[in-house]
């Protein structure tokens, strides 16, 4: 007697085997999937892509770097937008990991003629999702925060020189 562990998931479905193996397949058809996997895939797939413009985003708005350099005003507007990206795509995430799971909350408790044995409850991967989503959000929270305070909104930043270390000989 082989005992089988069934995952499913937004992009395929494994079945696990006591001997090892795992076999998984891709869903078929993109059109023959439920609405809330498709709702599902197109969530993450959005949240992927406000990362990714969140991560350039970002990068060009950082103090270290020396694109818009002249202006720390606009350089701190930059990094504020990629935080929004950022907040973005994490909500993004908590939509989709949540509508998953409250799809799979529904189909475990509604009568049915399955064992309660053979549904699906939740995996690690919802789990992944609402922990990075949540660090999405806290880290675009935190770049929000750069903004400068209004009356240092003028202010130019200049560098100090530094006294020299050599000594001089008269």
């Amino acid at each position: 007697i082989t005992a089988v562990g069934l995952h499913e998931g937004l992009w395929m479905s494994c079945a696990a085997q006591s001997t090892g193996q795992v076999q998984c397949r891709l869903h078929d058809s993109l059109l023959s999937l439920e609405v809330h996997i498709q709702t599902c895939r197109a969530l993450m797939v959005i949240s992927l892509l406000l990362g990714f413009f969140g991560i350039i985003v970002s990068v060009v708005g950082m103090k270290c770097t020396k694109v818009g350099e002249e202006d720390p005003v606009t350089k701190s507007r930059i990094a504020v937008a990629g935080g929004v990206l950022f907040v973005l795509s994490g909500l993004c995430t908590l939509a989709a990991v949540s509508l998953y799971a409250t799809q799979v909350t529904y189909e475990f408790f509604r009568e049915s003629t399955i064992p309660i044995n053979a549904r699906y409850e939740f995996g690690s991967a919802l789990f992944v999702g609402w922990g990075s989503a949540s660090l999405s959000m806290l880290g675009g929270s935190l770049l929000c925060c750069s903004c400068p305070a209004k009356e240092c909104r003028g202010q130019q930043y200049h560098q100090q020189s530094q006294p020299s270390t050599a000594r001089e000989y008269v």
